[in-house]
């Protein structure tokens, strides 16, 4: 009698256990309560939004610098935005994206909104259920291409209220990518399509080591340029018309 009733205990004990187990890791509001260690804004903003950034920047960058482009050349199943275009023949070509930088960082900005939002009503969300006060007041995004990164600030002010007070200004996110470096080689070729309806691609491997500029000529006039890392694989590629010849002319 006595063996029967431990084995009885052993196995309700054992089945308490289990099931305690399985609320634990299937409620969040459970977790919550009982896990000691809190994200910071910055790091929970930070793992829910990163991915979308490097998203958008990997499609703008494919695009010419575009999320969705509005004028442009079908290449390798991307539509490459022309940065410099001339409709007719023998003329230089007009740069199309003068501020091209600054454009960038607004595609980036306008892709990442709805997410930003829903990233900050969870981070909102999950200090609520751990006891917190919080008073959020939505502000701009703000991006910027830096060398070797990409910066994003969310000016959105933040305040949580438990036994003290935190507040937060602004959360930043950074990401590491070279879009700057490349859009800067970009800018420099259109500025060579704009004055002399060509660019010697050369010139820039020859400076930078680890960078590789292809140009590829089509027929009709459009050149499309690809401008690829030789280190982390990271590209970026446009389109330019300049100098075009009629059909049965040229070099």
């Amino acid at each position: 009698m006595k063996r029967g009733q431990v084995t009885l205990f052993i196995i309700m004990g054992m089945m308490i256990i289990i099931l305690g187990i399985l609320l634990f890791l299937f409620s969040p509001k459970i977790q919550d309560l009982f896990l000691t260690e809190t994200k910071n804004p910055s790091s929970f903003i930070q793992d829910c939004i990163e991915e979308d950034i490097s998203l958008a920047v990997n499609v703008l960058s494919l695009n010419g610098g575009s999320i969705n482009p509005e004028h442009y050349f079908v290449y390798d199943g991307s539509r490459l935005e022309y940065l410099c275009y001339i409709e007719g023949f023998y003329q230089t070509c007009v740069v199309q994206q003068p501020m091209l930088k600054r454009h960038i960082e607004m595609e980036i900005e306008k892709a990442i909104t709805q997410k930003s939002e829903e990233c900050f009503a969870d981070l909102k969300e999950s200090y609520e259920r751990k006891g917190y006060q919080v008073s959020l007041s939505k502000g701009e995004i703000d991006v910027e291409l830096l060398p070797q990164k990409i910066v994003t600030t969310f000016n959105n002010s933040l305040t949580l209220t438990k036994e003290s007070t935190e507040s937060y200004k602004s959360v930043r996110v950074v990401i590491n990518n070279n879009l700057y470096e490349l859009v800067s080689i970009a800018n420099s070729i259109i500025d060579w399509e704009s004055k002399y309806g060509d660019s010697e691609t050369t010139v820039y491997m020859n400076l930078y080591h680890d960078l590789k500029v292809e140009k590829k000529v089509h027929s009709e006039g459009t050149t499309v340029y690809v401008l690829t890392d030789r280190d982390n694989l990271n590209k970026f590629q446009f389109a330019s018309r300049s100098v075009a010849w009629p059909p049965g002319y040229g070099f």
